[in-house]
């Protein structure tokens, strides 16, 4: 049990790092340029993207900490590990891309090259652990929804 908490707190730790790490490009033009753009209606308020992000990566943190306290020597467990650790490079890319590049549609390509990695993540970890693919399905649902608001931003001001 030990080591399990152990490898969940580094996965959680790198998890909200990583996130933090990609917040500085969008605070770099969240108050501007983003509020200059056309949006639609079901935009979320800016406030509530911290939170959820936040808590988002702290279920994806422990259930990588899940997978990789089942043994790093597993083919399986490698496997659905580097498929998590690709989409959390993607996850945190978009943000560089949609915020600090200011190009929704390079940002459209990487968020459904995420959506992609996400479901293969989801389907990695089953086969190690299936709470850990639950813990991911919140993290999908809000990358689709992401992805959808991302392709109107785009749209919307094309």
């Amino acid at each position: 049990m030990k080591k399990k908490l152990f490898y969940i707190s580094i996965a959680v730790a790198v998890c909200l790092v990583i996130g933090f790490l990609s917040s500085f490009a969008v605070h770099s033009s969240v108050n501007d340029w983003y509020e200059a753009l056309d949006k639609p209606s079901y935009n979320p308020p800016n406030w509530i993207f911290a939170p959820v992000w936040i808590t988002l990566y702290i279920m994806m943190g422990i259930a990588a900490g899940i997978v990789w306290a089942r043994g790093f020597y597993h083919i399986w467990v490698k496997t659905a590990l580097y498929h998590f650790c690709f989409q959390l490079l993607l996850n945190a890319s978009w943000s560089i891309v949609f915020f600090g590049f200011k190009a929704p549609f390079l940002a459209l390509l990487v968020i459904v090259m995420l959506l992609i990695l996400v479901l293969l993540t989801i389907r990695w970890f089953k086969v190690v652990n299936t709470t850990a693919a639950y813990l991911l399905i919140p993290y999908f649902f809000w990358v689709c929804f992401a992805t959808i608001l991302n392709y109107k931003i785009w749209a919307l001001n094309s």
